[in-house]
């Protein structure tokens, strides 16, 4: 007579072959019907300590990030250009210089992709907007005065390089150009001078009402090299050209064109750029 304890053990194994019967000849472990999207990622700045602007075009503190995707919440205002002077394109904080920069509307993808990141030849280009954005925004010497000074509070700016001042262009040599300058010596003053100091060596006086005539990238660039570019600037030494022997963060070899015609003055100068003066 079989013992308790196999009559137990006979009876576990019967109940397993009745369970298993009732179950289907196979079993997936994975469902293969459901699909799962991708998680959405994040690129964001890391410049400030308080501030992110994600690639998504929001800003948020740095303590309301999503751990896990690294995005600001969507709570905000998207491509807010809150603390921007518009008709500057530039801000008063980078974060919001960044998400400015990135609507669309302002920043078209196609031109960005044009643009070199480096002064060389051989530099790449921007591979999207955001990567533009966060570059341009960081501080340039379009923004500096003096070394460690800046021209304005609005110094994180988001514009493309120009070709012009906001005025029309003219090219010099055009019938038009040349009237405007008649009678006028235009002078490249020495590194550290002002048009003051430049036209004076010669005898001459500065002329303020024709330095808006020489304040656009087209004549500065029949004057000067200008071979890292031409760019818009605040600075009083302006239309200028950055020096070779300039620090690297001023940008050694591009010219300058002041953004407000009226801020155009004979006696601004700074000691890494040579002015282009209008004398008489």
């Amino acid at each position: 007579m079989a013992s308790p304890r196999l009559l137990f053990l006979r009876r576990v194994l019967l109940a397993a072959a009745a369970f298993s019967v009732c179950l289907p000849s196979s079993v997936s472990a994975i469902r293969k019907d459901i699909g799962l999207d991708a998680p959405i990622m994040c690129r964001r700045t890391v410049q400030g300590r308080h501030l992110i602007s994600d690639d998504n075009g929001y800003v948020c503190s740095a303590l309301s990030i999503d751990p896990w995707s690294g995005c600001c919440p969507r709570t905000g205002e998207r491509f807010s250009c809150q603390g921007c002077n518009l008709d500057l394109q530039c801000c008063n904080s980078y974060e919001f210089c960044v998400s400015c920069c990135l609507n669309p509307s302002r920043t078209k993808e196609g031109d960005v992709q044009k643009l070199k990141v480096a002064k060389p030849v051989t530099a790449g280009t921007y591979t999207d907007i955001f990567n533009f954005c966060m570059g341009r925004c960081r501080h340039s010497s379009a923004s500096v005065v003096h070394e460690n000074a800046y021209a304005s509070d609005f110094h994180h700016c988001f514009m493309m390089q120009q070709n012009s001042s906001g005025s029309t262009e003219l090219n010099c040599g055009s019938r038009d150009c040349s009237s405007r300058l008649a009678g006028i010596n235009v002078l490249l003053g020495r590194q550290g001078e002002s048009c003051t100091s430049a036209c004076g060596a010669k005898g001459q006086s500065c002329v303020p009402s024709k330095l808006s005539e020489l304040n656009k990238c087209d004549i500065l660039q029949k004057y000067m090299r200008c071979k890292s570019g031409c760019f818009p600037s605040l600075g009083p030494d302006q239309p200028a050209e950055v020096v070779d022997e300039a620090p690297r963060n001023l940008n050694p070899g591009a010219c300058l064109y002041m953004q407000m015609d009226e801020r155009l003055t004979c006696d601004g100068s700074h000691q890494h750029t040579r002015r282009l003066c209008p004398c008489a």
